[in-house]
């Protein structure tokens, strides 16, 4: 056990705890392609990081991750810009509302409170939703006379506004995904998340996307959702902590490019029935955490005020205190970086892990061969 300090929100962690956590829930991002915050929010709670800090530093932990898998989209051609972008004009709006409602209520001392029951509905609520669809989706399959149709509208997709979106063969409204996008603004700025497990749904169910072209466009999306949210956040609560921000983003951008590797192998169809019932387990947990769990046996710790700060520790403080908007703006830009450098030296590994693998099996082969027909 090693504890850290945290100068920003003055609470003691265990690093190697917090990296392992990190890396778990970055494998699960990839595999499912979602952001993750989802699930890390509620940890950081869990171990004693109070919701205002846990939030926005979740967030802009979730950008870095979010640059690194769109890049790997991008390289994929799996991404459909025009979509994405439509949905981040909402977004725009959405992460305003949602840093003003955060603020009200951190006003009246109720943000624990009103966190914790975002979670536990929204959670539960999306969960069982894609459970009910994929039960669906299994008895559509059985019956050998039902025919599914290419794309199923609905009254959203009929509003005014109505556009091409070439890349994923749609034509609906605009005003669709701009709905989309700012209930996916409020629900990250409120609950330090992406928002990519009500976006990925959504863009199945009610947008009607290609299913190849989700993840990449709902990562493109986090990345700018997730830039505004942070800067809000920094600004109107100094509450970005790059001690708590570096381990967080280290372990999720290695198990993010781990989960999307494992992906390429796994059924999609399966994946959601697992991604449904992960939610609905975390709703029950956060539940379970804020209305009948001993808080006296929980991981929370009080504040520790610490006066022998390293040099950093210093800098970082007095940076968030007096140029709150630049510090967030540096958060952003070291997010950005390590994703980057994430998805490029994924790139830069890939082939030439796939060459080593193929020639180990063609060593593998042909000794196999010399033992079976041995030269006389």
């Amino acid at each position: 056990m090693l504890e850290i300090y945290l100068p920003i929100a003055q609470v003691n962690i265990d690093i190697f705890l917090l990296l392992f956590v990190s890396l778990i829930v970055g494998i699960l991002s990839g595999l499912f392609g979602v952001g993750g915050g989802f699930l890390m929010t509620p940890f950081l709670i869990f171990m004693g990081i109070p919701p205002v800090y846990a939030v926005p530093n979740e967030v802009n932990n979730i950008l870095a991750t979010s640059v690194s898998g769109s890049l790997t989209h991008w390289y994929k051609k799996t991404l459909d810009y025009k979509m994405g972008l439509m949905i981040v004009a909402g977004g725009v709006v959405g992460t305003s509302l949602g840093i003003m409602s955060f603020t009200y209520f951190s006003g009246i001392g109720k943000i624990s409170l009103i966190i914790s029951l975002l979670y536990m509905y929204l959670l539960a609520i999306v969960g069982t939703l894609m459970l009910i669809e994929f039960i669906r989706e299994k008895n559509r399959l059985k019956s050998k006379n039902s025919k599914k149709k290419l794309h199923e509208h609905n009254w959203l997709q009929g509003l005014p506004l109505r556009m091409r979106f070439h890349k994923s063969k749609l034509y609906e409204s605009a005003l669709t995904p701009i709905l989309l996008g700012l209930v996916v603004g409020f629900v990250a700025a409120m609950m330090g998340i992406g928002g990519a497990f009500l976006m990925v749904p959504a863009m199945i169910y009610i947008v009607g996307m290609p299913v190849k072209l989700i993840p990449g466009t709902s990562l493109f999306v986090t990345i700018f959702i997730s830039a505004i949210v942070t800067v809000l956040h920094a600004f109107n609560f100094g509450s970005i902590d790059l001690y708590l921000v570096l381990p967080l983003i280290l372990g999720s951008i290695i198990g993010v490019q781990l989960g999307q590797k494992v992906g390429q192998y796994l059924d999609s169809s399966e994946l959601k029935s697992l991604f449904a019932m992960l939610l609905i387990c975390v709703a029950v947990a956060i539940g379970y955490d804020s209305f009948f769990r001993d808080k006296v046996d929980s991981f929370n710790v009080s504040k520790v005020i610490k006066t022998d700060l390293s040099t950093f520790a210093q800098f970082t403080i007095k940076m968030s205190d007096e140029l709150p908007v630049l510090y967030g703006a540096f958060s952003i830009i070291l997010a950005i970086s390590l994703g980057v450098l994430a998805a490029a030296g994924r790139k830069f590994v890939s082939p030439i892990a796939r060459k080593l693998l193929s020639d180990y099996k063609k060593k593998d082969t042909k000794q196999k061969d010399e033992v079976k027909f041995p030269e006389k």
